[in-house]
């Protein structure tokens, strides 16, 4: 991939995109939610959902949104508000590369904005909804399913609801800077 990647913020102008996106990666589950129902859980929480771009192309995006925990959006619904929903969970509701884009690491920076979104919120533990045979991905990546809490069927078949918490920021450590007197690693070798 030669183009720039670049992770922003959901803008206006992505909904044709977004939504060709979703009907793609939902539609075939029969979970496609629809125009109306994506921009709602965007317009609840619009600095908790985002895009990726490589070069011109909106090629990905994540819609995420505070909820309580072991709750989830209503797939048939929209979101009217999420006053009145403690802080500290953030639902990672939608995350979708496109099919031609997939495993080059565009999730993973979706992922990553994402969680250092919800560490900066102060939430302590991110939630989703594993579909499609994707609580596999899901446990590499430290989430832990909670059996139980989407009823079967209302995520389609096999849905688990799951959850992890926000890690620590990364430090990095910095260089060091080698002593004149102490041999540097070609030196040793």
């Amino acid at each position: 991939m030669t183009d720039a990647v670049r992770v922003r913020p959901l803008a206006d102008g992505d909904w044709d995109a977004v939504v060709e996106l979703e009907r793609d990666a939902y539609g075939g589950l029969g979970l496609s939610e629809g125009r109306a129902a994506l921009q709602s859980r965007a317009a609840v929480s619009p600095d908790t959902c985002f895009v990726v771009d490589v070069g011109a192309r909106t090629a990905g995006y994540v819609l995420a949104l505070p909820y309580p925990p072991r709750r989830y959006p209503d797939l048939a619904g929209t979101e009217e508000t999420t006053a009145g929903h403690p802080p500290g969970n953030l639902h990672l509701h939608d995350i979708v590369v496109a099919p031609d884009l997939r495993r080059r690491g565009l999730a993973r920076h979706l992922l990553h904005h994402l969680t250092a979104t919800a560490r900066a919120r102060g939430d302590e533990r991110i939630s989703l909804v594993a579909v499609g045979g994707t609580e596999r991905f899901w446990s590499a990546r430290g989430f832990v399913p909670e059996p139980g809490v989407v009823p079967a069927g209302e995520y389609g078949g096999g849905a688990v609801y799951m959850s992890g918490p926000v890690p620590a920021a990364r430090q990095t450590p910095a260089p060091t800077v080698p002593s004149p007197s102490a041999p540097t690693l070609r030196e040793v070798s």
